[in-house]
Protein backbone atom coordinates (compact mmCIF):
# COMPACT_ATOMS: atom_id res chain seq x y z
CA UNK A 1 0.00 0.00 0.00
CA UNK A 2 1.12 3.60 -0.65
CA UNK A 3 1.64 6.49 1.93
CA UNK A 4 -1.85 7.95 0.71
CA UNK A 5 -3.31 4.86 0.66
CA UNK A 6 -2.63 3.87 3.71
CA UNK A 7 -3.93 7.48 4.97
CA UNK A 8 -6.96 6.89 3.44
CA UNK A 9 -7.39 3.64 5.73
CA UNK A 10 -6.76 5.36 8.88
CA UNK A 11 -9.09 7.79 8.35
CA UNK A 12 -11.52 5.29 7.17
CA UNK A 13 -10.98 3.30 10.51
CA UNK A 14 -11.59 6.55 12.73
CA UNK A 15 -15.03 7.43 11.09
CA UNK A 16 -16.34 3.34 11.37
CA UNK A 17 -14.91 4.06 15.05
CA UNK A 18 -16.57 7.07 15.56
CA UNK A 19 -20.29 5.88 14.19
CA UNK A 20 -19.93 2.59 16.30
CA UNK A 21 -18.88 4.59 19.74
CA UNK A 22 -19.76 8.00 19.72
CA UNK A 23 -22.85 6.99 22.16
CA UNK A 24 -20.55 5.24 24.35
CA UNK A 25 -18.27 7.98 24.99
CA UNK A 26 -21.41 10.28 25.97
CA UNK A 27 -22.63 7.37 28.59
CA UNK A 28 -18.98 7.29 30.48
CA UNK A 29 -19.35 11.12 30.95
CA UNK A 30 -16.70 11.88 27.58
CA UNK A 31 -18.20 14.36 24.66
CA UNK A 32 -18.83 12.46 21.75
CA UNK A 33 -16.59 14.37 19.28
CA UNK A 34 -13.90 12.90 21.58
CA UNK A 35 -14.68 9.71 19.17
CA UNK A 36 -13.33 11.10 16.06
CA UNK A 37 -10.41 13.02 17.02
CA UNK A 38 -7.12 10.32 15.68
CA UNK A 39 -5.20 8.54 18.89
CA UNK A 40 -7.05 11.08 20.96
CA UNK A 41 -10.04 8.99 20.92
CA UNK A 42 -7.77 5.86 21.65
CA UNK A 43 -6.20 7.46 24.90
CA UNK A 44 -9.98 8.60 25.93
CA UNK A 45 -11.23 5.07 25.43
CA UNK A 46 -8.84 3.25 26.78
CA UNK A 47 -9.28 5.68 30.30
CA UNK A 48 -13.36 5.05 29.96
CA UNK A 49 -12.43 1.02 30.12
CA UNK A 50 -9.52 1.39 32.59
CA UNK A 51 -6.66 0.23 30.88
CA UNK A 52 -3.32 1.98 31.09
CA UNK A 53 -3.11 4.73 28.77
CA UNK A 54 -0.13 3.98 27.62
CA UNK A 55 -1.34 1.01 25.79
CA UNK A 56 -2.17 3.34 23.35
CA UNK A 57 1.58 2.80 21.51
CA UNK A 58 1.34 -0.97 21.45
CA UNK A 59 -1.75 0.47 18.55
CA UNK A 60 1.34 1.29 16.30
CA UNK A 61 2.90 -2.13 16.32
CA UNK A 62 1.77 -4.34 13.54
CA UNK A 63 0.78 -7.97 15.09
CA UNK A 64 0.66 -6.26 18.19
CA UNK A 65 -1.64 -3.97 17.48
CA UNK A 66 -4.78 -6.34 16.33
CA UNK A 67 -3.87 -8.31 19.84
CA UNK A 68 -4.84 -4.71 21.66
CA UNK A 69 -7.35 -4.11 18.96
CA UNK A 70 -9.11 -7.59 20.55
CA UNK A 71 -8.68 -6.82 24.22
CA UNK A 72 -10.21 -3.02 24.00
CA UNK A 73 -13.32 -4.60 22.32
CA UNK A 74 -13.60 -7.18 25.09
CA UNK A 75 -12.75 -3.98 27.66
CA UNK A 76 -15.60 -1.99 26.24
CA UNK A 77 -18.17 -5.17 26.28
CA UNK A 78 -17.41 -5.72 29.41
CA UNK A 79 -17.39 -1.59 30.76
CA UNK A 80 -21.33 -1.04 28.86
CA UNK A 81 -22.50 -4.83 30.49
CA UNK A 82 -21.61 -7.28 28.23
CA UNK A 83 -19.70 -9.79 29.85
CA UNK A 84 -20.71 -13.50 29.27
CA UNK A 85 -18.50 -15.77 26.35
CA UNK A 86 -21.21 -15.61 23.86
CA UNK A 87 -20.68 -11.58 23.75
CA UNK A 88 -17.51 -11.49 23.14
CA UNK A 89 -16.96 -14.42 20.17
CA UNK A 90 -19.51 -12.33 18.81
CA UNK A 91 -17.91 -9.47 18.40
CA UNK A 92 -14.64 -10.98 17.37
CA UNK A 93 -16.24 -13.08 14.57
CA UNK A 94 -17.95 -9.78 13.22
CA UNK A 95 -14.71 -7.98 13.37
CA UNK A 96 -16.01 -5.68 16.38
CA UNK A 97 -19.10 -4.42 14.49
CA UNK A 98 -20.75 -6.34 17.07
CA UNK A 99 -20.21 -2.81 19.45
CA UNK A 100 -22.67 -1.01 17.10
CA UNK A 101 -25.53 -3.03 18.36
CA UNK A 102 -24.51 -1.86 22.11
CA UNK A 103 -23.73 1.76 20.88
CA UNK A 104 -27.42 2.28 19.68
CA UNK A 105 -29.11 0.05 22.47
CA UNK A 106 -30.94 2.27 24.04
CA UNK A 107 -30.76 0.09 27.16
CA UNK A 108 -26.92 0.19 27.77
CA UNK A 109 -25.13 1.40 30.29
CA UNK A 110 -22.44 2.40 31.73
CA UNK A 111 -20.59 0.66 34.74
CA UNK A 112 -18.66 2.84 36.62
CA UNK A 113 -15.84 1.46 38.93
CA UNK A 114 -17.36 1.08 41.98
CA UNK A 115 -20.41 -1.00 40.54
CA UNK A 116 -17.69 -3.32 38.56
CA UNK A 117 -18.00 -6.59 40.34
CA UNK A 118 -15.74 -9.32 40.70
CA UNK A 119 -15.01 -10.85 36.70
CA UNK A 120 -16.79 -14.21 35.42
CA UNK A 121 -14.68 -17.18 34.67
CA UNK A 122 -14.75 -16.35 31.40
CA UNK A 123 -13.48 -12.95 31.42
CA UNK A 124 -10.37 -13.89 33.82
CA UNK A 125 -9.59 -16.96 31.24
CA UNK A 126 -9.94 -14.18 28.45
CA UNK A 127 -8.16 -11.94 30.18
CA UNK A 128 -5.15 -13.79 31.63
CA UNK A 129 -4.60 -15.32 27.47
CA UNK A 130 -4.97 -12.00 26.32
CA UNK A 131 -2.47 -10.76 28.25
CA UNK A 132 0.10 -13.75 27.81
CA UNK A 133 -0.06 -13.80 24.60
CA UNK A 134 0.55 -9.63 23.67
CA UNK A 135 3.25 -9.64 26.28
CA UNK A 136 4.87 -13.11 24.64
CA UNK A 137 4.27 -11.39 21.17
CA UNK A 138 6.25 -7.88 22.57
CA UNK A 139 9.23 -9.97 23.29
CA UNK A 140 8.62 -12.28 20.22
CA UNK A 141 8.65 -9.89 17.30
CA UNK A 142 11.31 -7.17 19.35
CA UNK A 143 13.44 -8.54 21.93
CA UNK A 144 14.21 -11.72 21.99
CA UNK A 145 13.19 -15.19 19.49
CA UNK A 146 14.16 -18.76 19.91
CA UNK A 147 15.04 -20.67 17.06
CA UNK A 148 16.37 -24.25 16.61
CA UNK A 149 19.57 -25.12 14.17
CA UNK A 150 18.03 -28.00 11.28
CA UNK A 151 21.22 -28.25 9.34
CA UNK A 152 24.49 -28.78 9.63
CA UNK A 153 25.59 -25.77 7.76
CA UNK A 154 27.42 -24.61 10.77
CA UNK A 155 28.55 -27.31 12.24
CA UNK A 156 31.04 -27.33 14.17
CA UNK A 157 30.37 -23.73 15.70
CA UNK A 158 26.61 -24.52 16.10
CA UNK A 159 25.48 -27.73 16.00
CA UNK A 160 22.27 -29.58 14.62
CA UNK A 161 19.57 -29.37 17.46
CA UNK A 162 20.89 -26.21 19.32
CA UNK A 163 18.14 -24.51 20.69
CA UNK A 164 19.47 -20.68 20.42
CA UNK A 165 17.83 -17.14 21.73
CA UNK A 166 18.43 -14.99 18.81
CA UNK A 167 18.56 -11.16 19.84
CA UNK A 168 16.63 -8.24 17.84
CA UNK A 169 17.29 -4.99 19.31
CA UNK A 170 21.17 -5.26 18.85
CA UNK A 171 20.74 -4.52 15.24
CA UNK A 172 17.96 -3.08 15.67
CA UNK A 173 14.42 -4.65 15.95
CA UNK A 174 12.66 -4.67 12.37
CA UNK A 175 8.69 -3.49 12.44
CA UNK A 176 6.98 -6.51 10.92
CA UNK A 177 5.87 -5.65 7.24
CA UNK A 178 3.10 -8.45 6.99
CA UNK A 179 0.66 -6.22 9.42
CA UNK A 180 -2.19 -9.17 9.81
CA UNK A 181 -0.66 -12.69 11.03
CA UNK A 182 -1.02 -15.32 13.66
CA UNK A 183 0.82 -14.26 16.63
CA UNK A 184 4.16 -16.23 17.31
CA UNK A 185 4.66 -18.16 14.01
CA UNK A 186 6.48 -17.51 11.27
CA UNK A 187 4.77 -18.38 8.44
CA UNK A 188 2.73 -21.89 8.52
CA UNK A 189 0.32 -22.38 11.88
CA UNK A 190 1.04 -25.33 13.37
CA UNK A 191 -0.76 -28.75 13.31
CA UNK A 192 -3.27 -27.34 10.92
CA UNK A 193 -0.06 -26.06 8.02
CA UNK A 194 -1.93 -23.40 6.39
CA UNK A 195 0.04 -19.78 5.74
CA UNK A 196 0.05 -18.03 9.39
CA UNK A 197 -0.79 -14.28 7.47
CA UNK A 198 -2.20 -12.36 4.76
CA UNK A 199 0.10 -10.63 2.10
CA UNK A 200 -1.80 -7.77 2.23
CA UNK A 201 -1.18 -5.21 3.14
CA UNK A 202 2.17 -4.64 3.46
CA UNK A 203 3.96 -1.89 5.79
CA UNK A 204 7.11 -0.25 4.39
CA UNK A 205 10.41 -1.42 5.62
CA UNK A 206 11.32 0.26 9.25
CA UNK A 207 13.80 -0.74 11.95
CA UNK A 208 14.08 0.68 15.52
CA UNK A 209 18.12 2.02 16.74
CA UNK A 210 19.99 -0.72 17.12
CA UNK A 211 22.85 -0.97 19.62
CA UNK A 212 25.53 -2.07 17.34
CA UNK A 213 25.96 -2.98 13.50
CA UNK A 214 27.09 -6.44 12.08
CA UNK A 215 30.82 -7.29 12.31
CA UNK A 216 32.63 -9.35 10.20
CA UNK A 217 32.56 -13.03 11.12
CA UNK A 218 29.47 -12.16 13.43
CA UNK A 219 26.67 -15.24 13.28
CA UNK A 220 23.67 -13.50 11.76
CA UNK A 221 19.78 -14.96 11.19
CA UNK A 222 17.94 -13.69 8.26
CA UNK A 223 15.62 -13.97 5.98
CA UNK A 224 16.98 -15.86 2.62
CA UNK A 225 16.68 -13.62 -0.12
CA UNK A 226 15.60 -16.14 -2.79
CA UNK A 227 11.71 -16.41 -1.80
CA UNK A 228 11.53 -19.61 0.02
CA UNK A 229 12.33 -22.92 0.97
CA UNK A 230 10.53 -25.49 2.19
CA UNK A 231 12.59 -28.01 2.29
CA UNK A 232 16.20 -27.27 2.65
CA UNK A 233 18.34 -27.20 -0.27
CA UNK A 234 14.77 -28.02 -2.34
CA UNK A 235 14.50 -25.03 -4.19
CA UNK A 236 10.58 -24.34 -5.18
CA UNK A 237 10.06 -21.99 -8.30
CA UNK A 238 7.55 -19.00 -7.84
CA UNK A 239 6.49 -19.00 -4.36
CA UNK A 240 6.57 -15.41 -3.53
CA UNK A 241 6.59 -14.55 0.43
CA UNK A 242 6.76 -11.20 2.27
CA UNK A 243 10.52 -10.39 4.03
CA UNK A 244 9.27 -11.17 7.14
CA UNK A 245 8.00 -14.33 6.10
CA UNK A 246 10.98 -15.70 3.89
CA UNK A 247 12.46 -18.44 5.18
CA UNK A 248 14.99 -18.27 8.13
CA UNK A 249 18.93 -19.11 7.60
CA UNK A 250 21.27 -18.33 9.81
CA UNK A 251 25.40 -18.56 8.67
CA UNK A 252 28.40 -16.20 9.32
CA UNK A 253 28.73 -13.36 8.02
CA UNK A 254 32.04 -13.02 5.90
CA UNK A 255 31.59 -10.08 4.16
CA UNK A 256 30.26 -6.76 5.10
CA UNK A 257 29.27 -3.51 2.87
CA UNK A 258 32.10 -1.92 0.93
CA UNK A 259 34.57 -5.05 1.03
CA UNK A 260 35.76 -6.43 -1.79
CA UNK A 261 35.45 -10.05 -1.52
CA UNK A 262 37.31 -13.19 -2.94
CA UNK A 263 37.62 -16.82 -2.13
CA UNK A 264 40.99 -18.74 -3.05
CA UNK A 265 41.00 -22.35 -2.37
CA UNK A 266 38.42 -22.49 0.06
CA UNK A 267 39.37 -19.57 2.14
CA UNK A 268 38.04 -16.23 2.48
CA UNK A 269 40.10 -12.82 1.82
CA UNK A 270 38.85 -9.15 2.31
CA UNK A 271 40.27 -6.84 0.81
CA UNK A 272 42.87 -8.71 -0.32
CA UNK A 273 44.08 -10.16 2.79
CA UNK A 274 42.85 -13.61 4.45
CA UNK A 275 40.00 -13.48 6.49
CA UNK A 276 41.16 -14.39 10.15
CA UNK A 277 38.10 -16.25 12.13
CA UNK A 278 37.47 -15.79 15.88
CA UNK A 279 38.78 -18.45 17.98
CA UNK A 280 35.22 -20.51 18.59
CA UNK A 281 35.14 -20.32 14.51
CA UNK A 282 35.14 -24.38 13.61
CA UNK A 283 35.46 -24.74 9.60
CA UNK A 284 35.04 -27.43 8.43
CA UNK A 285 36.26 -28.52 4.80
CA UNK A 286 35.95 -32.10 2.76
CA UNK A 287 38.87 -34.28 2.89
CA UNK A 288 39.53 -37.65 1.16
CA UNK A 289 40.86 -40.37 3.05
CA UNK A 290 42.83 -43.30 1.89
CA UNK A 291 43.88 -46.48 2.51
CA UNK A 292 44.48 -49.77 0.58
CA UNK A 293 43.95 -52.26 3.18
CA UNK A 294 40.16 -50.50 3.87
CA UNK A 295 39.23 -47.84 5.80
CA UNK A 296 37.96 -49.55 9.55
CA UNK A 297 34.61 -47.41 10.94
CA UNK A 298 35.77 -48.74 14.12
CA UNK A 299 39.13 -47.14 13.64
CA UNK A 300 36.97 -43.78 13.00
CA UNK A 301 34.89 -43.91 15.90
CA UNK A 302 37.22 -44.35 18.42
CA UNK A 303 39.53 -42.00 17.17
CA UNK A 304 35.96 -39.73 18.31
CA UNK A 305 34.78 -38.99 14.73
CA UNK A 306 31.37 -39.58 14.15
CA UNK A 307 30.88 -37.55 10.77
CA UNK A 308 30.73 -40.46 7.92
CA UNK A 309 28.54 -42.72 6.48
CA UNK A 310 29.06 -46.20 6.29
CA UNK A 311 28.58 -49.01 3.53
CA UNK A 312 26.74 -52.20 4.24
CA UNK A 313 26.08 -55.42 1.67
CA UNK A 314 23.17 -56.86 2.79
CA UNK A 315 22.36 -60.41 1.21
CA UNK A 316 18.85 -61.85 1.88
CA UNK A 317 17.07 -59.07 2.18
CA UNK A 318 12.89 -58.65 2.26
CA UNK A 319 10.46 -56.04 1.84
CA UNK A 320 9.20 -56.22 5.54
CA UNK A 321 13.06 -56.24 6.36
CA UNK A 322 13.97 -53.28 4.47
CA UNK A 323 11.03 -51.50 5.79
CA UNK A 324 12.44 -51.87 9.23
CA UNK A 325 16.11 -50.93 8.13
CA UNK A 326 14.56 -47.69 6.57
CA UNK A 327 14.58 -45.00 9.15
CA UNK A 328 18.42 -45.95 9.37
CA UNK A 329 18.77 -46.03 5.21
CA UNK A 330 20.14 -42.44 3.78
CA UNK A 331 20.44 -44.47 0.28
CA UNK A 332 20.66 -48.01 -1.03
CA UNK A 333 21.37 -49.48 -4.56
CA UNK A 334 21.22 -53.21 -5.52
CA UNK A 335 22.27 -55.61 -8.50
CA UNK A 336 19.44 -57.68 -7.85
CA UNK A 337 17.00 -58.67 -5.07
CA UNK A 338 19.80 -61.10 -2.94
CA UNK A 339 22.70 -58.22 -3.08
CA UNK A 340 21.64 -54.97 -1.81
CA UNK A 341 23.79 -52.10 -0.49
CA UNK A 342 22.84 -49.29 2.03
CA UNK A 343 24.40 -46.39 3.37
CA UNK A 344 23.57 -45.12 6.75
CA UNK A 345 25.22 -43.00 9.09
CA UNK A 346 28.23 -43.72 11.30
CA UNK A 347 25.93 -45.44 14.10
CA UNK A 348 25.56 -47.69 11.43
CA UNK A 349 22.66 -50.20 12.21
CA UNK A 350 21.54 -51.06 15.87
CA UNK A 351 22.96 -54.80 16.54
CA UNK A 352 19.39 -56.31 18.11
CA UNK A 353 17.68 -55.60 14.98
CA UNK A 354 19.99 -57.40 13.31
CA UNK A 355 19.33 -60.15 14.84
CA UNK A 356 15.86 -59.72 15.08
CA UNK A 357 15.84 -59.58 11.57
CA UNK A 358 18.01 -62.99 10.82
CA UNK A 359 19.44 -61.20 8.09
CA UNK A 360 23.30 -61.43 6.39
CA UNK A 361 25.11 -57.92 6.45
CA UNK A 362 28.49 -57.13 6.05
CA UNK A 363 30.12 -53.88 6.33
CA UNK A 364 31.83 -52.90 3.22
CA UNK A 365 35.27 -51.65 3.79
CA UNK A 366 36.45 -48.73 1.02
CA UNK A 367 39.68 -48.16 0.25
CA UNK A 368 38.58 -44.54 0.44
CA UNK A 369 36.30 -42.14 2.07
CA UNK A 370 35.09 -38.95 2.21
CA UNK A 371 35.23 -37.02 5.64
CA UNK A 372 34.43 -33.33 6.88
CA UNK A 373 36.99 -32.55 9.20
CA UNK A 374 38.03 -29.07 10.98
CA UNK A 375 41.52 -27.94 10.56
CA UNK A 376 42.30 -29.22 14.16
CA UNK A 377 40.83 -32.87 13.15
CA UNK A 378 43.00 -32.99 10.13
CA UNK A 379 46.29 -32.29 11.87
CA UNK A 380 45.76 -35.35 13.99
CA UNK A 381 43.79 -37.88 11.34
CA UNK A 382 47.09 -37.20 8.86
CA UNK A 383 49.46 -38.83 11.30
CA UNK A 384 47.39 -41.85 12.43
CA UNK A 385 48.85 -45.58 11.12
CA UNK A 386 45.80 -47.17 9.49
CA UNK A 387 45.36 -44.44 7.01
CA UNK A 388 47.85 -44.22 4.04
CA UNK A 389 47.07 -40.86 3.02
CA UNK A 390 44.95 -38.12 3.51
CA UNK A 391 44.31 -34.66 1.48
CA UNK A 392 41.81 -31.42 1.37
CA UNK A 393 39.13 -31.51 -1.60
CA UNK A 394 39.71 -28.22 -3.50
CA UNK A 395 37.69 -27.97 -6.91
CA UNK A 396 40.17 -25.84 -8.83
CA UNK A 397 38.13 -27.07 -12.02
CA UNK A 398 36.60 -23.18 -12.97
CA UNK A 399 34.12 -23.92 -15.94
CA UNK A 400 30.82 -21.46 -16.91
CA UNK A 401 27.88 -22.62 -14.81
CA UNK A 402 24.56 -21.31 -13.27
CA UNK A 403 24.95 -23.12 -10.09
CA UNK A 404 27.22 -20.32 -8.40
CA UNK A 405 26.13 -16.77 -8.59
CA UNK A 406 25.47 -14.99 -9.96
CA UNK A 407 23.95 -18.04 -12.06
CA UNK A 408 25.14 -16.85 -15.34
CA UNK A 409 26.83 -18.67 -17.80
CA UNK A 410 29.70 -16.28 -18.49
CA UNK A 411 30.61 -16.86 -15.21
CA UNK A 412 33.13 -19.56 -14.16
CA UNK A 413 32.67 -19.53 -9.73
CA UNK A 414 32.61 -22.25 -7.78
CA UNK A 415 32.80 -23.08 -3.85
CA UNK A 416 36.12 -22.86 -3.34
CA UNK A 417 37.35 -20.44 -6.02
CA UNK A 418 34.99 -17.28 -6.21
CA UNK A 419 35.43 -13.59 -7.35
CA UNK A 420 36.68 -11.04 -6.50
CA UNK A 421 33.10 -9.36 -6.46
CA UNK A 422 32.30 -6.02 -4.59
CA UNK A 423 29.52 -6.01 -1.63
CA UNK A 424 27.58 -3.00 -1.89
CA UNK A 425 27.08 -0.52 0.37
CA UNK A 426 24.57 2.25 1.40
CA UNK A 427 25.20 5.57 -1.32
CA UNK A 428 28.00 3.59 -3.21
CA UNK A 429 28.16 4.24 -6.70
CA UNK A 430 29.43 1.56 -8.99
CA UNK A 431 30.12 1.91 -12.90
CA UNK A 432 27.71 -1.23 -14.50
CA UNK A 433 28.71 -2.73 -18.13
CA UNK A 434 26.58 -5.45 -19.62
CA UNK A 435 30.10 -7.88 -18.38
CA UNK A 436 29.54 -6.82 -14.22
CA UNK A 437 25.43 -5.98 -14.41
CA UNK A 438 24.60 -9.78 -13.72
CA UNK A 439 26.16 -9.46 -10.21
CA UNK A 440 23.59 -6.07 -9.27
CA UNK A 441 20.78 -6.89 -11.58
CA UNK A 442 18.91 -8.58 -8.89
CA UNK A 443 19.88 -5.67 -6.36
CA UNK A 444 18.65 -2.92 -8.72
CA UNK A 445 15.31 -4.76 -9.72
CA UNK A 446 14.14 -6.95 -6.33
CA UNK A 447 15.88 -5.57 -3.70
CA UNK A 448 15.99 -1.98 -4.39
CA UNK A 449 12.46 -2.21 -6.92
CA UNK A 450 14.05 -0.82 -9.76
CA UNK A 451 12.65 -0.85 -14.01
CA UNK A 452 15.60 -2.60 -15.66
CA UNK A 453 16.04 -3.62 -19.23
CA UNK A 454 19.04 -3.51 -21.49
CA UNK A 455 19.01 -2.33 -24.95
CA UNK A 456 22.01 -2.97 -27.68
CA UNK A 457 24.25 -2.90 -24.46
CA UNK A 458 22.47 0.04 -23.46
CA UNK A 459 21.47 -0.11 -19.52
CA UNK A 460 18.36 1.20 -18.63
CA UNK A 461 17.32 2.25 -15.32
CA UNK A 462 13.47 3.94 -15.28
CA UNK A 463 13.36 5.02 -18.46
CA UNK A 464 16.91 6.76 -18.19
CA UNK A 465 19.64 4.99 -19.71
CA UNK A 466 22.70 4.96 -17.53
CA UNK A 467 26.36 3.88 -16.98
CA UNK A 468 26.22 4.00 -13.19
CA UNK A 469 23.88 3.16 -10.27
CA UNK A 470 24.44 3.89 -6.42
CA UNK A 471 23.07 1.52 -4.04
CA UNK A 472 20.28 2.31 -1.57
CA UNK A 473 20.82 -0.43 1.71
CA UNK A 474 23.59 -2.36 2.86
CA UNK A 475 24.32 -6.02 1.79
CA UNK A 476 26.42 -8.91 3.17
CA UNK A 477 27.90 -11.72 2.41
CA UNK A 478 26.72 -14.77 4.41
CA UNK A 479 28.68 -18.30 4.35
CA UNK A 480 28.34 -21.43 6.47
CA UNK A 481 31.19 -22.56 8.12
CA UNK A 482 30.88 -25.85 6.91
CA UNK A 483 32.06 -24.92 3.70
CA UNK A 484 31.34 -28.13 1.27
CA UNK A 485 27.81 -28.36 2.80
CA UNK A 486 26.31 -25.22 3.27
CA UNK A 487 23.91 -23.34 0.82
CA UNK A 488 24.51 -19.63 1.26
CA UNK A 489 25.63 -16.79 -0.55
CA UNK A 490 28.34 -18.45 -2.99
CA UNK A 491 24.82 -20.06 -4.32
CA UNK A 492 22.40 -16.83 -4.16
CA UNK A 493 24.34 -14.11 -3.77
CA UNK A 494 23.91 -10.69 -1.30
CA UNK A 495 21.68 -10.43 1.94
CA UNK A 496 19.98 -7.09 1.92
CA UNK A 497 19.97 -5.16 5.15
CA UNK A 498 15.72 -5.37 5.48
CA UNK A 499 16.68 -8.95 5.48
CA UNK A 500 18.88 -9.14 8.81
CA UNK A 501 16.79 -10.62 11.78
CA UNK A 502 18.90 -10.94 14.45
CA UNK A 503 22.20 -12.21 16.37
CA UNK A 504 22.32 -15.24 17.90
CA UNK A 505 23.47 -14.82 21.37
CA UNK A 506 22.54 -17.68 23.87
CA UNK A 507 22.19 -21.87 23.68
CA UNK A 508 19.62 -22.30 26.11
CA UNK A 509 19.71 -26.41 25.21
CA UNK A 510 21.25 -28.88 23.04
CA UNK A 511 19.68 -32.58 21.88
CA UNK A 512 22.02 -34.46 19.85
CA UNK A 513 19.95 -36.66 17.53
CA UNK A 514 16.91 -34.14 17.12
CA UNK A 515 16.38 -35.75 13.34
CA UNK A 516 16.43 -39.36 14.56
CA UNK A 517 13.08 -39.88 16.70
CA UNK A 518 12.29 -38.91 20.23
CA UNK A 519 14.08 -42.03 21.67
CA UNK A 520 17.04 -41.53 20.21
CA UNK A 521 17.74 -37.71 21.24
CA UNK A 522 20.58 -37.06 23.81
CA UNK A 523 21.25 -33.61 25.83
CA UNK A 524 24.20 -32.32 25.41
CA UNK A 525 24.79 -30.75 28.60
CA UNK A 526 28.24 -29.16 27.94
CA UNK A 527 25.94 -26.69 25.33
CA UNK A 528 23.24 -25.85 27.86
CA UNK A 529 23.32 -22.35 29.06
CA UNK A 530 26.71 -21.46 27.24
CA UNK A 531 27.02 -18.36 24.95
CA UNK A 532 26.99 -18.33 20.97
CA UNK A 533 30.30 -16.01 21.00
CA UNK A 534 33.09 -15.00 23.07
CA UNK A 535 36.79 -16.22 23.68
CA UNK A 536 37.70 -19.73 24.30
CA UNK A 537 35.58 -23.06 25.21
CA UNK A 538 32.39 -22.46 25.72
CA UNK A 539 31.52 -22.56 29.78
CA UNK A 540 27.56 -23.70 30.57
CA UNK A 541 26.21 -21.48 33.18
CA UNK A 542 23.16 -24.26 33.89
CA UNK A 543 24.76 -24.77 37.49
CA UNK A 544 24.96 -20.81 38.06
CA UNK A 545 21.59 -20.54 37.49
CA UNK A 546 20.33 -23.35 39.43
CA UNK A 547 22.48 -21.84 42.27
CA UNK A 548 20.64 -18.93 41.68
CA UNK A 549 17.60 -20.12 41.70
CA UNK A 550 18.03 -22.15 44.68
CA UNK A 551 19.35 -18.88 46.71
CA UNK A 552 16.60 -16.76 45.13
CA UNK A 553 13.81 -19.71 46.43
CA UNK A 554 15.34 -19.02 50.29
CA UNK A 555 15.45 -15.57 50.28
CA UNK A 556 11.87 -15.38 49.33
CA UNK A 557 11.00 -18.76 51.84
CA UNK A 558 13.11 -16.92 54.71
CA UNK A 559 11.74 -13.31 53.52
CA UNK A 560 7.83 -14.43 53.91
CA UNK A 561 9.00 -15.65 56.93
CA UNK A 562 10.22 -13.04 58.26
CA UNK A 563 6.80 -10.76 57.22
CA UNK A 564 4.86 -13.66 59.35
CA UNK A 565 6.90 -13.22 62.73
Amino acid sequence: MTVFEWLIFFFLVQIIHFLGTWKLYLLSGEKSWKAIVPIYNAIILLKIIRYPKWWVILLFFPVINLLMIISIWIGTLRSFGRHSLKDYLLCVATLGFYIYLINYDKTTKYIKIEDDGPKSAAEEWISSITFAVIAATIVHNYIFQPFIIPTGSLEKSLLIGDFLIVSKFHYGARIPSTTIAFPMVHDTIPIVKTRSYLKKPQLPYLRLPKITSIKKNDIVVFNWPADTVRQFFKKEKGVKKPIDKKSNYVKRCVGIPGDTLEIKNGLVYNNGKLNVLPERAKILFSYTAFSKKGISSKDLLSFGYKNFNRRFRISNITENSFEALRPYILASFNDNSNNIVIITKSTGIPVDLVRRLGIRIIEIRETSKNLVLTNDEFEKLKNVKWLDSIERNINKIKTANESFFPNKIPFNWNEDNFGPIIIPKSGQKINLNPNNLPLYKRIITEYEKNKLTVNNGQIIINDIETKSYTFKQDYYWMMGDNRHRSEDSRFWGFVPSDHIVGKPVFIWFSIEGINDGIKNWKIRWDRVFTTVGGKGERTSYLPHFILFIIVWQLYTFFRKKQKVK
